[in-house]
């Protein structure tokens, strides 16, 4: 296994980290929750940035790779919306997206094709984690009160009835739509069995 595929396999053991430490309900657990997310949504850069560097591109890594982002931010998403941060209907979106997406991937397989991530997929991802984060951030600084400058600033950024969390969340939706429709009409062939 090379250091690309490695890196994400870490990030699907980030993500177990992540759930572990939501499941903690306390301050702590909301640290743990934020830093283990923030690792895994960098480490998504730095294996993709190997990969094409170093010509480690792989058939594995192209699947493994949106699988494990998929993994990450739809437990994320899921969370969010058990703690009434993020509406259900927004996750139940994004879910079906992801699932969706998958299933064209390896309808794609099927016919010899790899679907690679596409700019905007891309795009989509990096504002599901930019509101994840947001979400996260809020939780840890929260509570109690800080009195560091510099969470002050996070907690005042981060605050759900601000500006970054919604946007972050709307342009999340609206990229997971358009993206969404963007694989199927480019692919419409494969679903029609050509």
């Amino acid at each position: 296994m090379n250091l690309p595929n490695t890196i994400t396999l870490c990030r699907l053991v980030l993500t177990g980290i992540f759930v572990g430490g939501t499941a903690l309900v306390s301050p702590v657990g909301h640290w743990i929750a934020m830093v283990a997310f923030v690792v895994a949504a960098i480490s998504d850069w730095f294996d993709g940035y190997f990969a094409r560097k170093y010509g480690l591109v792989t058939p594995l890594g192209k699947l493994m790779d949106p699988v494990a982002d998929k993994v990450l931010v739809c437990s994320a998403f899921v969370y969010l919306s058990s703690v009434q941060l993020c509406p259900v209907w927004i996750t139940v979106l994004i879910l079906a997206r992801e699932f969706l997406i998958t299933g064209l991937r390896q309808i794609a397989i099927e016919a010899g094709r790899m679907l690679a991530a596409d700019r905007l997929g891309k795009w989509k991802t990096g504002m599901q984690l930019g509101y994840c984060i947001t979400c996260l951030v809020w939780f840890a600084v929260n509570s109690p009160a800080p009195h560091n400058p510099l969470l002050r600033l996070l907690r005042y950024l981060s605050q759900p009835d601000g500006w970054l969390m919604p946007g972050f969340l709307w342009l999340a939706l609206a990229l997971t739509l358009i993206s969404g429709w963007n694989y199927l009409w480019s692919n419409r062939e494969l679903l029609a069995g050509k």
